[in-house]
């Protein structure tokens, strides 16, 4: 406990980015590179803080709107950040970052768990029911993002209009599809803190299974509802300034630090607003409590897949200056297929051990690489 308490208040270090960035910005006048640098920084506790309020707030409600708090806002911080890149027309920003998310939870916080919980205890166990159904939903959301760029791909080679008539297509059928996720994510939180919630009771015993639980504050002097309710409005309308300028910069910053969007979008935009749910993750499966580490991982990209992203398709027909569709790189397309695809074959002996961490990894450096190394 006193470990998490110190990990708490190093974060919380890094609120002083806020008046760093804001003077960069309006008195200095600062790069767009020296701004997106700062502003990403500055996030990272920024979601933090969104996240422990959820949970604080979540103590007040009983456990089944506790958990549906903790659901909903789980991933606020990348939703904030996403809306920004859409108004301001980066699709293809926004969209790297979905997948950047989605990958990140599933590779990166469940291997960083498995690796150093599995170095701390031999054997780790989880619930293999619980598991698989998250696999099985993995493997859904990752058909639904993959269907409209198989469409378009394949109806888009013949000529231009070809090309456009794929695009349409690949619209309608983006919303289309951005309708059925988001029926198949609420019936999974009907599941969840309903008609079976006894499959995730054994990932917490303070009841914070889903994805934006953190199983550790808790134990800690618990905030008031007023207190929970206003520093999450504080840290969310901060977060959204912080947003504003880390997308004004992202374009610039890019190509001055020689990363390509995609990059940016997947690998670094995806770490700044997953950063502090990372922490959590690994910090819970050190307690040997890998139900819950899991839940965090496979829970929060599911969110991304199965709800985040299609609200986005949703209010790019309204905040944006084009309609979003679902239509992926063939990189990004591979990268959340291969990543379904291996965390399945992990998860579904309901144990992990270190080795395991080490190979999902792998893939994920491997897959950054790939990213990093898409032409410009």
């Amino acid at each position: 406990m006193a470990f998490r308490l110190k990990a708490d208040n190093a974060l919380y270090l890094f609120l002083v980015f806020i008046p760093i960035t804001l003077v960069l910005e309006y008195v200095v006048h600062a790069s767009p590179t020296t701004l997106f640098l700062t502003s990403a920084v500055a996030i990272v506790p920024l979601a933090g803080l969104m996240g422990k309020s959820t949970e604080m707030l979540a103590e007040h409600v009983g456990a089944g709107l506790g958990g549906l708090l903790n659901a909903t806002f789980g991933n606020a911080a990348e939703l904030i950040i996403a809306i920004f890149a859409l108004k301001a027309g980066l699709h293809e920003l926004v969209k790297a970052s979905l997948t950047g998310s989605i990958i990140g939870n599933i590779l990166l916080v469940f291997g960083l768990g498995a690796l150093l919980g599995g170095l701390k205890f031999r054997r780790q166990v989880f619930n293999r029911t619980a598991a698989r159904l998250g696999a099985t939903l993995l493997l859904l959301s990752a058909v639904g993002l993959i269907i409209p760029s198989l469409l378009h791909f394949t109806r888009g080679g013949p000529g231009a209009a070809a090309a456009g008539d794929a695009a349409t297509v690949s619209g309608s059928l983006s919303l289309e599809i951005a309708v059925v996720l988001i029926v198949c994510y609420v019936l999974s939180l009907v599941f969840a803190f309903t008609t079976h919630a006894d499959l995730y009771r054994g990932a917490s015993h303070h009841g914070d299974h889903g994805e934006g639980g953190e199983g550790g504050h808790a134990a800690g002097a618990a905030w008031s509802k007023g207190k929970s309710f206003a520093v999450l409005l504080t840290a969310a309308a901060f977060v959204g300034w912080m947003s504003e300028i880390l997308v004004g910069g992202a374009e610039e910053a890019a190509h001055a630090l020689g990363m390509n969007e995609v990059f940016v979008g997947v690998i670094v935009v995806a770490l700044v607003g997953n950063a502090a749910e990372h922490s959590t993750a690994v910090l819970v499966a050190l307690r040997n409590k890998m139900d819950l580490s899991l839940q965090i991982a496979v829970g929060s990209s599911l969110q991304i897949a199965l709800f985040i992203a299609p609200l986005l398709v949703f209010l790019s027909y309204a905040i944006g200056p084009a309609p979003m569709d679902l239509v992926f790189t063939p990189l990004e397309v591979a990268a959340v297929a291969i990543s379904v695809i291996v965390v399945g074959q992990i998860s579904g002996d309901g144990e992990t051990h270190w080795m395991e961490g080490v190979l999902l990894l792998g893939v994920y450096v491997l897959l950054g690489l790939a990213f990093f190394n898409l032409p410009g």
